[in-house]
């Protein structure tokens, strides 16, 4: 076997033993809520290979529903997609040391005028853990109450529709496809599971393994 741990040009499998340690780092771009970073990064079989990796500050996404089992949606344009999309309320982790629960009562008060007087954990999800460490944990909050919107502070909020859905509208939805926003599928999924029987909320302050922290640090210390 020769030294770089190959044999006749194959790499000798290491079956979930081997350490991906990065070798080299290097910042390519740095902005307000994401980073690109290039590490070079020790494979198995000896060589080394590039990943690019979009940091992200991770974010915190609600399912709220009513006394009369209506969920809370509401229609936000996402300028990358170039539409209007069904989502949650929802919001980024961009406030240094807030707790991931009071980010989600702040945002759903900002977003939808309303607090609750039960939260859960339904689901953490990484949105797409090959090229970003973004995580996002999804709430469930219900004992709903009107407390008000404040005035938009940014330009997409100042055009958000509010509505609610029957619960089981929402999730034909999901299957319609015409909810495709990541943590309102999962969310609204993690629900029916819940109410099905097949599942149970965890812990509002439920141990969070993949939320990010290096874009939090870059920008907060």
């Amino acid at each position: 076997m020769s030294a770089d741990n190959t044999h006749d040009g194959e790499i000798e499998r290491t079956d979930g033993t081997h350490r991906f340690a990065t070798v080299t780092s290097q910042d390519v771009y740095v902005g307000k809520i994401l980073a690109l970073r290039a590490d070079e990064v020790a494979m198995p079989g000896g060589g080394q290979a590039r990943r690019e990796v979009v940091e992200h500050l991770g974010a915190v996404s609600v399912v709220a529903l009513d006394a009369d089992d209506q969920v809370v949606l509401i229609h936000q344009y996402r300028y990358p997609v170039g539409r209007r999309l069904w989502e949650l309320p929802a919001g980024l982790l961009d406030i240094a040391g807030e707790d991931p629960l009071r980010t989600a009562q702040r945002e759903l008060a900002e977003e939808v005028g309303l607090a609750a007087g039960t939260w859960s954990v339904l689901a953490d999800i990484a949105s797409s853990p090959g090229f970003t460490d973004q995580s996002e944990r999804v709430f469930l909050a219900r004992e709903l109450t009107e407390v008000g919107r404040p005035a938009a502070t940014g330009d997409e909020e100042a055009d958000l529709v509010i509505r609610r859905f029957p619960f089981d509208e929402a999730l034909r939805m999901v299957f319609a496809g015409e909810i495709v926003n990541a943590p309102a599928v999962a969310g609204l999924l993690a629900v029916h599971a819940v109410r099905s029987g097949a599942a149970e909320p965890r812990s509002a302050s439920a141990q969070w393994i993949d939320r990010p922290h290096r874009m939090s640090s870059r920008l907060h210390g």
